[in-house]
């Protein structure tokens, strides 16, 4: 079968031929309909490969969707051959008191078990065919299209997470910043306005991205520069959002994202674009709290099927092939997408 795989670190990925997979035990087998693209796939080949020592040649592709196709011993009798699921990437051991409280994406024992999500530690869905380690992490989407059910696994899944955090702080009269309006940032826009009372305020640095953050319902949009704490403390009457959610983490939106937040406000920092935040008394506004998410649980995805069900979730998709695979990661690294890349097999 093809697939994209990391060769080397510091490079792109490379189209590969290599053996279809055979599951095992608990394993379950998917022919791939659609794969995702994402940033955290270019910090991958930066430097999260050596960081956390993934093994190479490794697939990349962690919001995935498929078709059920084979299961090994122990999975058959729980999954049904030929259903459409998408797959849960930050699955944990099952056992810690985090997984028995439904938090798998924050599981104490993952690192110690080298349990990964696909495409971050273990082969991912960028391929004709992917496993699945447990059929728990196979979530049903039913009739949903796979192209727009893919980046549900994370771009929207990240956000809700995050939101469901910081909700009771969004009522009629208050306002949540959204930082970058890229795959995840476009749907925490719709989420927002569709789950809260809040007004929204988008920033980014690219006019086309803010059209399509006010096409999205998105209340004020403006560019994320030196500028934009200012215009937001107009808008708030110079206290600043409620909450802040920083869906691109350097150390430029950082920077401005504490000077937007308000005194008992959220400060979310969901990107991982290296920045760091300088927090304490003084640095921060009193009782602000500050927050750095990661993914979400099965729940929160379970939840955010049923909104794309209903239509409350639009995802802006780019559509490619997998010939087109490693021009399409070149795109996103050059921040030329709008919304979220997907391969289709």
């Amino acid at each position: 079968m093809r697939a994209i795989q990391l060769i080397e670190p510091k490079k792109f990925p490379e189209l590969r031929d290599i053996p279809e997979p055979t599951p095992g035990p608990g394993q379950v087998l998917l022919k791939v309909t659609a794969a995702g693209l994402c940033h955290s796939d270019i910090a991958v080949m930066e430097h999260y490969a050596v960081a956390n020592n993934y093994p190479l040649p490794m697939t990349l592709g962690h919001e995935c969707v498929g078709t059920i196709v084979d299961a090994g011993e122990g999975a058959r009798p729980l999954v049904t051959m030929g259903e459409n699921v998408m797959v849960y990437g930050p699955g944990g051991c099952g056992r810690c008191r985090m997984c028995s409280t439904g938090y798998e994406n924050y599981c104490y024992n993952a690192a110690a078990l080298n349990i990964t999500p696909p495409g971050l530690g273990h082969d991912g869905g960028c391929a004709e065919y992917m496993l699945v380690d447990r059929a728990r992490y196979c979530v049903p989407i039913g009739d949903l299209d796979p192209v727009t059910a893919a980046p549900l696994t994370d771009a929207a899944l990240t956000p809700y997470h995050a939101l469901q955090h910081s909700r009771s702080k969004l009522d009629a009269n208050s306002v949540a910043v959204v930082i970058g309006v890229g795959g995840l940032g476009h749907i925490a826009i719709q989420l927002i306005k569709h789950l809260t009372p809040a007004e929204v305020v988008a920033l980014d640095i690219s006019d086309e991205h803010l059209s399509l953050a006010k096409k999205l319902g998105a209340d004020f949009c403006f560019k994320s520069d030196k500028d934009a704490p200012g215009k937001v403390k107009d808008i708030t009457h110079g206290h600043g959002a409620e909450v802040v959610f920083d869906f691109v983490g350097n150390q430029a939106t950082i920077d401005l994202g504490v000077q937007m937040t308000r005194v008992r406000g959220d400060w979310n920092i969901v990107g991982i674009g290296g920045g760091l935040a300088n927090v304490g008394f003084g640095a921060t506004p009193f009782e602000c709290q500050v927050f750095s998410p990661y993914w979400g649980t099965r729940t929160d995805l379970y939840d955010v099927v049923a909104l794309a069900q209903r239509g409350a979730i639009k995802i802006h998709t780019e559509k490619y092939n997998l010939d087109d695979g490693v021009e399409a990661y070149h795109r996103l690294h050059e921040g030329k997408v709008m919304g979220r890349a997907v391969l289709v097999p």
